[in-house]
């Protein structure tokens, strides 16, 4: 709860933003706000110049998870005629913010929601080649929806995201091809539903990823079996996330270094910020493929 900090400061938009939707109905543009920058790229691309896209959770050098929200996101959600959430509780701030500034014509959907997750669930959905086919699907709905006299020019868009897809998609099927039931660690869920996408097997306990996930130490007795299965070599990889560390994930590190099993750091956010959804995953991809090809 001390993250809400500006949550007073968000009343103060609301009346704006009404006075300004009159105006607003007038144009084709369609103002949409997305939780986080991986969201929000695919919202740019299948919106083109028929949306104003504006992400919240961008910084590639922070953890999302600790994100606090501020006056500009509130203005943001209260001029929205589109708000993209991933939920199940990675971002429960933007919720907030919805309930601090209610708008009628605003369309609001989060991908937990879409998917059938809750609060519990891995959020971290973007990791998942067929969920983020879903959301695409569900991002053009919304615009036909909102914008019903330019749905062929989202159809066309969204044709255009397939193809987009292609070499990100080849890389996965690559991947799984030659290397489908590699032990391989992680030192969080983040990289779960993409590993079960390679057909990797995933050896790390369970309950340690989602400890670390949730920023908790995990169970000294899943840190024992996790180093055990490092110092034995059982794994040919360790994936980690770049923007979380704590000791006990350094500690991980260092240990898988020197028993010579690469590190292979994978990020929550677009790094750098500027590339395409699936510009980073490809590039992500690759290095997975560099590492396991080097450990083979």
């Amino acid at each position: 709860m001390q993250r809400w900090s500006g949550i007073a400061v968000a009343f103060l938009f609301v009346v704006a933003s009404a006075c300004g939707n009159s105006a607003a109905g007038q144009s084709t543009t369609i103002n949409v706000v997305a939780g986080e920058n991986f969201w929000g790229s695919l919202a740019i691309q299948l919106g083109g110049a028929k949306v104003n896209v504006q992400s919240v959770v961008t910084d590639p050098n922070a953890d999302p998870h600790e994100y606090e929200s501020s006056a500009n996101d509130a203005r943001a959600f209260a001029e929205a005629k589109l708000v993209i959430l991933n939920g199940a509780g990675y971002d429960a701030w933007g919720q907030k913010l919805l309930d601090a500034n209610p708008a009628s014509n605003r369309a609001v959907f989060t991908i937990a929601e879409l998917l059938g997750k809750k609060e519990g669930d891995n959020p971290h959905f973007w990791y998942n080649p067929a969920y983020v086919v879903q959301v695409a699907d569900k991002i053009t709905a919304e615009y036909k929806t909102i914008d019903a006299s330019d749905a062929s020019y989202f159809d066309q868009k969204r044709s255009d995201f397939t193809k987009a897809l292609q070499p990100y998609n080849s890389e996965i099927a690559t991947i799984k091809q030659k290397y489908a039931g590699v032990p391989i660690g992680a030192t969080e869920s983040i990289f779960v539903y993409m590993a079960t996408a390679l057909g990797l097997n995933l050896t790390t306990p369970e309950e340690f990823m989602n400890a670390v996930a949730e920023g908790n130490d995990p169970p000294a007795d899943t840190v024992a079996a996790f180093q055990n299965q490092i110092s034995g070599n059982q794994i040919k990889v360790l994936v980690y996330n770049v923007q979380t560390s704590t000791s006990v994930t350094t500690n991980i590190k260092t240990l898988a270094t020197a028993h010579h099993i690469a590190n292979v750091g994978v990020s929550e956010t677009l790094q750098p910020e500027n590339l395409t959804f699936q510009d980073w995953q490809l590039k992500q991809l690759k290095g997975l493929e560099a590492a396991l090809s080097s450990s083979s």
